[in-house]
């Protein structure tokens, strides 16, 4: 496991957190609201959820799959209910807008973060970790960035803490938060947010992990259907 921390917290910290938002998150599952057509949350940073079962057709076995490997390190962890299409908006490393359909085609690990968020902070080095072990073209963590204001801090922040594995993702309006929030799936930062090749949520939680350890790489593993 990646031994920098950011702040030198333990990493046993992680384990405790995530445990007891596990056993929380234990007893329910991701329920996405049904907004219907046309209401969605538009503009940037928004969030929308499709009713279309067509797109997220056989999702289910995977969201199934990351149930079962939501376990130690990662237990906070729980399968979407049913798995539904996501739609955020956000700059991509160029500085692009972005939508997470332009990440179609692979397994995504959505994580939002910012600076002034300890726990983001602690865990970001293990986020850069699961990328340099598991990243490539059929999966990405996509470490979306939260701050207000310019580019500046978070930058720095990366920069140095050697995070350089990670594309710069990046929302300063907030949106994506905003609008993950109204739909239950964040309540605090970090947020995490697992996605499957067609772009449907097959898993969230809330809090942070140690994404580097074996237990995340197995989940990852699963949320691909490898």
């Amino acid at each position: 496991m990646t031994s920098k921390r950011p702040l030198g917290l333990p990493s046993v910290r992680l384990i405790l957190i995530a445990a007891v938002l596990g056993i929380v998150a234990g007893t329910v599952a991701v329920y996405v609201t049904n907004m219907g057509s046309g209401n969605g949350l538009d503009g940037a940073g928004g969030a929308a959820m499709s009713a279309s079962a067509g797109q997220c057709e056989g999702s289910a076995e995977l969201a199934k799959s990351v149930g079962a490997f939501s376990k130690g390190q990662v237990a906070a962890m729980v399968e979407a209910q049913p798995p539904r299409p996501l739609s955020l908006s956000f700059k991509g490393p160029a500085g692009q807008d972005m939508t997470t359909a332009d990440l179609a085609g692979k397994t995504v690990l959505l994580n939002l973060w910012a600076t002034w968020c300890v726990p983001c902070r602690e865990e970001m080095p293990a986020l850069n970790g699961l990328q340099a072990a598991m990243g490539g073209p059929d999966f990405e963590v996509v470490a979306i960035n939260i701050d207000t204001g310019t580019d500046e801090k978070p930058k720095t922040f990366l920069e140095e803490y050697k995070i350089d594995k990670l594309g710069f993702y990046r929302d300063s309006s907030m949106g994506t938060f905003n609008a993950l929030k109204k739909e239950g799936l964040a309540f605090g930062l970090p947020a995490t947010l697992i996605l499957d090749k067609k772009g449907c949520l097959i898993g969230a939680m809330n809090g942070p992990a140690a994404w580097d350890s074996d237990d995340a790489k197995a989940l990852v593993t699963a949320a691909k259907g490898a």
